[in-house]
């Protein structure tokens, strides 16, 4: 089997509310492209974490994994 590369993001959790998964929200900054005026786009994820060790503003790793469910295609590696 070869080595894939997995896609990896940190992002802040936003909700604890469901059993087994996590939504960890990502802020990225983009550029205008005609007014060069930087502004935050930010992303929601599904993740994978059966742990009881996380709370609301926690920074984490996550990666991409096989689909779970119809939502979550990504699981947390570690806390930050």
């Amino acid at each position: 089997m070869a080595n894939t590369i997995k896609r990896q993001f940190i992002g802040t959790v936003a909700s604890i509310a469901m059993t087994n998964t996590v939504v960890v929200k990502v802020n990225r900054v983009k550029i205008h492209p005609r007014y060069h005026k930087r502004y935050v786009v930010s992303k929601k994820y599904h993740c994978d974490y059966s742990g009881k060790d996380l709370a609301i503003g926690d920074r984490v790793i996550f990666e991409e994994t096989r689909p779970l469910s119809k939502t979550k295609r990504w699981r947390i590696i570690s806390k930050v």
